[in-house]
C-alpha cells in the first residue's frame, strides 16, 4: 500500500478563492438582511398593513418563509 501525497503545484482554482469569500459574504449578509427585514414585518400594525396593500395573512405567510426563501 502506497502513501498517497499531495502534489507540489497550487490548484489552477486557487486563483478564485478571493471570489468565492466575496460571493460567500455576499450571500450571508442577503441572507441576514432578509431575516431583519421579516422580523420588522411582523411588528407592522394593521393600520400600516393597509397602507402597505398587505393583509395579516400575507405578513404570516411571509414570516413563515426559511432566511433563504426569496
Amino acid at each position: 500500500m502506497t502513501a498517497r501525497t499531495l502534489p507540489n503545484s497550487v490548484p489552477a482554482n486557487r486563483a478564485s478563492f478571493p471570489f468565492v469569500t466575496w460571493l460567500r459574504s455576499r450571500l450571508l449578509a442577503r441572507w441576514y438582511g432578509r431575516h431583519l427585514q421579516r422580523l420588522d414585518l411582523a411588528e407592522v400594525d394593521d393600520h400600516l398593513l393597509r397602507d402597505l396593500g398587505l393583509t395579516p395573512e400575507d405578513v404570516r405567510r411571509e414570516c413563515a418563509k426559511s432566511f433563504w426563501q426569496a
